[in-house]
Order: structure tokens, then C-alpha cells, then sequence
């Protein structure tokens, strides 16, 4: 139509983008627009279409459609956008020019142009991206003939890991059937259920592990193991792609093209932040050099697939229906036991203990429930220390999903119990450096090979208590531990595992008549996280906890009574961990307001009077950020820096004011970061901070944080586009329409809770819309004031309203 648009600061990629150094100085951006066409044109109208209060708008003759302005072949006119920023950020925006040519029947036209604002301090510009994000291409394979030179797995690596002996009992081309996906669980098609669901979870696995394969990559030799060679693999620390160590890839020189093609396989021998060393035969040592290029093909780990399937083959062949069916026929009430305990305060935890030691539930399983906070952990500690007493010959297997509860599990237990009697038993793959010092005294650990070294059966038999992960619990079958040794298993975080997780350490070990099974945990929580949504919808994503709770009638309420039956069930409805205020969203949203506070009040009360509160005696913060979420180099992980900057600045006050004014000092334990994406919790380990924050020791995801507490929390939630929504549901990372991650998030905190995030993106989520409604009726909200902002979704439904043709560029 003839009209040009141009601007001040200069368009780049079609944006106008700025930085503005300091906060409250007027910013001038100015948009000329330019007739240079043969007609003439009114112009009729503009608008920004994000509504934001750090710009205004403003022209001279104050165009609008009551008072359009005419503009002649070669005539030009200024528009003004006015910034004042009064906080750190990003801000985009979107600008609408409406035009109507000077013709008979006129058609309205537009043309639209993005700007971008952003405010940052040093940090931030030390802290963003080193390079431009560039995705790795998805690599499509052809089926070729290929020899394989095989690598050199790490020491002491058992052959079970990678290479166990057991064969499925299904035949992975099965077509599934929908008559055994759609009927109930039971007994009789336990194992052809189960394997038929484990069957669909992996076919996705290796559907999706064929994302990550890559093209053209070089490898370094290892500085400190010649024989190792290193491959960046951007991702690999939030599982994209999962890589352990023992794990094996299979590389191919890119040059290759005459087949047979040699396919080099190499084992991880350890796993970095954004790379991988791996052990490669002497073959490929020889004939490599630096320049060299690779393909790439990842392989999943099969291993906790073989346990799983050999899990609920043996849960059949030792009759364990009434363990994972239990009709309540064989239980009795017995009379408690008295004995002397740490929670005669918590008559809950109390009566728990003492059902537990007389087996009042046998051979069903016990179920300890309970929200966050109401001491499921220390319950079951309690009850492995009394059972122990009360028993000198019992035996205790203790599981969690992950080493990080198992951790948490071992070090309680070594509070109470005499040290010789608890044994650590980890995998080969764990990294040592993530193990507390502590339980490397009390594990498999061998310093003289520097590896984690399986014991043999006899030395493990010894043990009152063996505590290890539900996986590394099929260890304990392989080498032949008899079943009823241990004459108890106790599951933590019970709810976070699929049922034949959770069968693993009970198929093969437990007497399914004299053994007694303990299952904790919370249904509300994080549970399993699955690839495969036709294995989700016909319900492996259901653990045997939640499954027993929800369609078990021994562990529902009565209808006569409105009660739980207490042989089977410990509902813990005390918490004591945190303040109130911090509670109030999740016991309103997850636990029917049922939770009762208990927490020690100097604990609870100590930041409720903290200089930094929005609201004294309120100790929640929303801090509301409008940054951008962003990636560099290679790397698939996002991170915020607007929000790290916010972050850093609460830490280095809560550094600065600790032990004033009655404020406790603060340890590095009692800080925690929480971050759903791993470069953004990596980005506060960079140089610009200072020592005393680097010793921060919780900084995660939400699942490394599932079962632990610290006195402060900090959360950032890093999304800021609306965009990667649905990527983040896709690989379950992002807090957005998970409600079972918020959860946790939120209720780690014992007396102050820090929340840093975008509200305009938050609040497209029902949950997220309530905690943030909450936070400022209760004043407990600072930062962006974004009652007038609209996000980025809403451009198009604003446009609809102008009803009128968009023409990008004119």
C-alpha cells in the first residue's frame, strides 16, 4: 500500500530492540511512518497490543479514528513510544498501525511491529547466552550393514547392569491387545499386563532417545584418562537424553559411507553438567585425532526395564496376591506393643510405629499417608529402629526411588541405630560425588578402586537394615538373598514409582505370608513420569500406593464410619515443618484443609519479621519478573537471567542481615533453590557470585527436592513465553499444568517461602492463579505490577477485535 515504517532505534530481524541502563529514566523509541506510494492515506489509528504501564504512547496531533490523519504521496509523520522502566527485565510488545486508503470503498489495512525493552544489571550481561541457541538436526538413520567394534565399560561395572541374564517372558512385537489394556488389574494377568505396558514405555523410550542423535560431532581426549574421550551432549543433565554412567552410544565416522559401516560402542564412565567421557576400544584410540567427526546414536538403559518385567513375573511365582491384592482375611487385631519411642508427642506417628512392630495389617501391606511436612521419613525410621529392638532378628530392606530419598533415609537412621548395623548400598553408576560424605564410610564404596563394588551375599545378610533404591534392590535377587531374610521392606516415597518399581524389592525377597510391607507416601505428590501415553492412559503411571488407596476397599474411609481402618492405614495429618501461610494454597488444593501446623514456633516464626517482606508476618514472597526465557549454543535447557538477578539479590540480603535483629545464621543447608530446568540452577554457580552464596548445597529440579525440606526456599520458575508450554508438558520439566510439581515446590519451605516468576504466564494455570491471588490479597506480591499486562496469546485475540486485515509489511 505504500507505506514504510521505519524506526529509532533501528529494526535488526525485524524487532526493534533496546537496552535501557537505568531504571526510572525516560526512554524515547520513535516510529516514522512514511507514504511512498502514488495515493494518498489516511491514517486512521494505533495502539500497542500488549498493554504495559512502562510505556506510554503519544503523538502531535493526537491521531485516532474520530481524528484521522491524511498523509500525501512522500509525506511522513512520528509516532512516540515513552519507556520508563521501574524494574529489571524483558518487555516486548507489539505495535498496530491502522491505514485506510484514500479510494472509493476503502479496505482498512495494518502493520504491525514488535519492539523488545530490556532492563539488566552487570550480572544479567555477564550471566546471558554465550552464543545463539541452535538446535542439533534431528538425524534420520537408513538401515545399514554395520560391524560392531565393541568399547571398555568402567570398572567394577557387574555384568547384570547392562548384560543380565534374565529374557523377557513377552514377545516385544506383541500387538497390543485391548481387551488385557482395557480390563481391571488383577492377579491372574498380573505379569502379561505389566509387561505388555513396560513393552509400550520402551518402544516410546527408543522412539524418543532417536531425537538426540547427532551429526558431524567431534570428541577430546580426556586430560586425566588418555583412554577416555569426551562428547558434549547439551541436555544430558536434565535427561535429554538420559545418559548414566555405564550407559553405552555407539558413534561412526561421519566420512564413512561404504558398507559395512564400523560402529565404534562406547560406555559412559561419567557424566558432566553438558558432556559425557566415554571408553572406547584400543582400535578407535589409535586412529583417532581431534578433528575427527562422528555420528552419534544413543541407546536407553534397559536394566530397570529387566527388573521390572522379572518383578512381576516373580510376584506371580511367589503367590504374592494377598501382598498386592490383600483381602483383609488374615489380618487381626492385635494388641499394641508399648514401648518407649521419640513421638510420644505425635499419637499419629505413634500408633503407626506400634502397628508396624505387631503386624497388624499382615500379609497386607501397611500404608503411611501423609501430606508434606507430617514426618512420613522420620515414622518409617522410627519403625525400623523399634522393629530392630523389638526383633534382634529381623532384617530390614529399606527402598526409595531415588538415591537422594534413599540418602535422606540412611542418615536418619543413623541418627537412632548403632552405625555397624545400617549398610548404604548403592549402584555402580552412581557419581560418589554426589554422596554425603557421611555414607561413603557406610556403603559399597571401595577407595582403593575408586568405585562402588557389590558386596557379596553373606556380607550383605549381615546387616540389621540394607537401604538402597528400588532398582538396585533386584541386585539383592540376582545373588540369590533368600526370600523371608528380610522379614520387612519399607517403601518411601512410595507414590513416585510405577507398580512394578515398587514390586521389584518385594518379588523374590518378601514371604508373602510372615513378611510385612510398608508403603509411604503421598498420592499428591510427584508420581511416576512415563514416556509412553498409551502406557499412561491404561494406568502404569498408577503406583501400587496409589492404586491400593484409590481402588483397594481396606484402604478407603468406611461409609459407616468415615474412617480409615487403622490395621492398614496411618493418615499423618500433623505439620510439623512449616509456617502457616506457606501451607495455606496446598492444604486448600491438595488436602481438603485437613492439615493441622504443628511446626516448633521459633522455627516456623523466625523470617516473619525479615526487613524484605512485602507484609510483615506474612513470610511468602511473589515476585514478579517479566523475563525471557532463553537457550544458548547447543543446549535444549532454558534459563531466565531477569529472575537469577532477582535471586541473587535476595540471597545476598539474606546473607548480609543473618544472625541481626533475631534472625538465625544460616548454614548452606538451610538454603534451597528450586528450578525446573538445569541451566538455570548451573547459571548460580557462574563467577559473578559471590563465595558465600556458592555455598548454597540445595540447588536442584523439584524431584531432587521431593522428600527433603530447608529452612528457606527459593523457586524460579523461568517460563516467560507461552510458547514452550507445551514442550515442558511434553518432557514433564516445567511447573505449568503440573500440579503434582508445584506441590512439592511449595511446601519444601519451613519459615520463608521466595517464589520468582512471570504472573502473566503463571496465571493461564488455575493453580498458579490461585497462589498468586493469594500472595496479593495478603500483600505478599512485589515486583512487575501486572494487573494491566497482557501476555503474548493475546495479540491475536485483540486483532480479532479490531476486525481488520493484517499486512506485516506494507
Amino acid at each position: 500500500m505504500g507505506i514504510e515504517i521505519t524506526s529509532d532505534p533501528v529494526a535488526s530481524g525485524g524487532k526493534v530492540q533496546f537496552t535501557v541502563d537505568r531504571l526510572r529514566e525516560p526512554f524515547i523509541l520513535k516510529f516514522q511512518i512514511l507514504n511512498n506510494g502514488t495515493n494518498c492515506v489516511h491514517f486512521t489509528y494505533y495502539t500497542a497490543l500488549h498493554k504495559m504501564r512502562c510505556f506510554t504512547l503519544e503523538d502531535q496531533r493526537n491521531v485516532t479514528r474520530a481524528n484521522p490523519l491524511f498523509l500525501c504521496p512522500g509525506e511522513s509523520y512520528e509516532v512516540m513510544v515513552r519507556y520508563m522502566l521501574n524494574h529489571y527485565g524483558y518487555f516486548p510488545a507489539t505495535m498496530y498501525f491502522e491505514f485506510c486508503p484514500d479510494v472509493p470503498g476503502p479496505v482498512p489495512f495494518c502493520i504491525v511491529r514488535e519492539m523488545e525493552a530490556l532492563t539488566r544489571t552487570p550480572l544479567a550481561a555477564e550471566l546471558g547466552p554465550v552464543s545463539p541457541y541452535k538446535p542439533f538436526q534431528v538425524v534420520t538413520y537408513k538401515r545399514v550393514d554395520t560391524v560392531i567394534v565393541e568399547g571398555v565399560p568402567p570398572e567394577r561395572m557387574e555384568d547384570s547392569d547392562e548384560r543380565i541374564t534374565y529374557l523377557f517372558t513377552a514377545n516385544r512385537a506383541l500387538t497390543p491387545s485391548s481387551g488385557l489394556l482395557n480390563s481391571a488389574l488383577k492377579m491372574k494377568t498380573y505379569s502379561q499386563q505389566f509387561h505388555l505396558l513396560l513393552h509400550l514405555e520402551e518402544i516410546q523410550m527408543e522412539v524418543d532417545i532417536r531425537k538426540y542423535d547427532l551429526h558431524d560431532q567431534t570428541m577430546t581426549q580426556d586430560q586425566r584418562n588418555k583412554k577416555l574421550l569426551t562428547l558434549r551432549v547439551p541436555g544430558v543433565a536434565e535427561n535429554r537424553p538420559s545418559v548414566l554412567r555405564g550407559d553405552c552410544l555407539r558413534v561412526s565416522k561421519s566420512e564413512d559411507k561404504v558398507q559395512p559401516i564400523t560402529v565404534y560402542t562406547g560406555y559412559v564412565h561419567r557424566v558432566e553438567l553438558d558432556s559425557v567421557k566415554l571408553g572406547f576400544s584400543k582400535r578407535l584410540l589409535q586412529m583417532f585425532i581431534s578433528n575427527m567427526k562422528f555420528n552419534v546414536e544413543f541407546t536407553i538403559n534397559r536394566y530397570p526395564l529387566k527388573m521390572k518385567h522379572r518383578a512381576v513375573d516373580l510376584a506371580a511365582k511367589h503367590q504374592l496376591e494377598e501382598v498386592l491384592f490383600p483381602s483383609g482375611a488374615a489380618a487381626a487385631n492385635l494388641v499394641m506393643p508399648k514401648f518407649r519411642s521419640g513421638l510420644e508427642n505425635n499419637p499419629q506417628q505413634q500408633a503407626a510405629v506400634q502397628r508396624i512392630i505387631a503386624g497388624s495389617s499382615k500379609p497386607a501391606p501397611h500404608l503411611v499417608f501423609g501430606p508434606p511436612g507430617t514426618g512420613k521419613t522420620i515414622t518409617l525410621v522410627e519403625a525400623m529402629n523399634q522393629v530392630s529392638r523389638a526383633d534382634p532378628s529381623a532384617h530390614i530392606l529399606a527402598c526409595a526411588p531415588s538415591n537422594s530419598a534413599c540418602d535422606l533415609l540412611c542418615e536418619r537412621l543413623m541418627v537412632h541405630m548403632e552405625r555397624h548395623q545400617v549398610y548404604r548400598l548403592y549402584a555402580s553408576s552412581r557419581d560418589p560425588n554426589t554422596v554425603p560424605k557421611d555414607l561413603l564410610k557406610h556403603c559399597n564404596w571401595d577407595q582403593s578402586q575408586e568405585a562402588f563394588v557389590f558386596p557379596d551375599k553373606g556380607n550383605l545378610m549381615k546387616y540389621t537394615i540394607v537401604v538402597t533404591t528400588m532398582i538396585t534392590a533386584g541386585r539383592l535377587v540376582s545373588i540369590g538373598i533368600p526370600v523371608g531374610h528380610f522379614t520387612h521392606v519399607f517403601l518411601d516415597e512410595g507414590g513416585q514409582a510405577v507398580e512394578p518399581e515398587c514390586v521389584i524389592p518385594i518379588a523374590g525377597l518378601l514371604s508373602a505370608g510372615e513378611g510385612q510391607l510398608v508403603l509411604a507416601g503421598d498420592p499428591k505428590q510427584l508420581g511416576p513420569i512415563l514416556r509412553s501415553p498409551l502406557a499412561l492412559d491404561h494406568g502404569l503411571g498408577l503406583s501400587l500406593l496409589e492404586r491400593l488407596m484409590m481402588k483397594n476397599p481396606l484402604y478407603q474411609k468406611s461409609t459407616d464410619s468415615g474412617h480409615f481402618d487403622t490395621r492398614f492405614v496411618t493418615k499423618l495429618l500433623r505439620n510439623y515443618r512449616s509456617h502457616a501461610a506457606i501451607l495455606k494454597i496446598p492444604n486448600e488444593l491438595f488436602y481438603e484443609n485437613e492439615l493441622q501446623v504443628f511446626a516448633d514456633q521459633w522455627d516456623r516464626e523466625a523470617y516473619c519479621n525479615w526487613e524484605y517482606l512485602p507484609k510483615k508476618g506474612f513470610p511468602l514472597i511473589f515476585h514478579g519478573v517479566l523475563g525471557k526465557d532463553e537457550r544458548e549454543a547447543n543446549s535444549p535447557s532454558f534459563f531466565n537471567v531477569s529472575e537469577i538477578e532477582v535471586l541473587v539479590d535476595y540471597l545476598t540480603k539474606l546473607m548480609e542481615t543473618q544472625g541481626k535483629k533475631g534472625l538465625p545464621k544460616l548454614s548452606a543447608k538451610d538454603i534451597g533453590i528450586i528450578a525446573p530446568y538445569r541451566k538455570q540452577v548451573s547459571l548460580k554457580s557462574k563467577r559473578p557470585l559471590s563465595p558465600s552464596l556458592l555455598g548454597i548445597d540445595g540447588v536442584g529440579s523439584v524431584e531432587e527436592f521431593q522428600g527433603q525440606e530447608r529452612k528457606i526456599i527459593m523457586i524460579s520458575t523461568v517460563r516467560s513465553s507461552i510458547n514452550y508450554v507445551k514442550m515442558d508438558e511434553d518432557f514433564n520439566i516445567g511447573f505449568l499444568s503440573n500440579k503434582k510439581r508445584f506441590n512439592v515446590a511449595v511446601t519444601r519451605a519451613r519459615s520463608l517461602l521466595i517464589v520468582v516468576g512471570n504472573p502473566v504466564i503463571l496465571n493461564k494455570d488455575s493453580t498458579w492463579k490461585t497462589f498468586i491471588s493469594y500472595c496479593v490479597e495478603e500483600n505478599g506480591y512485589t515486583g512487575f505490577d501486572f494487573k494491566d499486562a497482557e501476555g503474548e496469546d493475546d495479540i491475536v485475540s485483540r486483532l480479532a477485535t479490531l476486525k481488520i486485515n493484517v499486512d506485516s509489511d506494507s
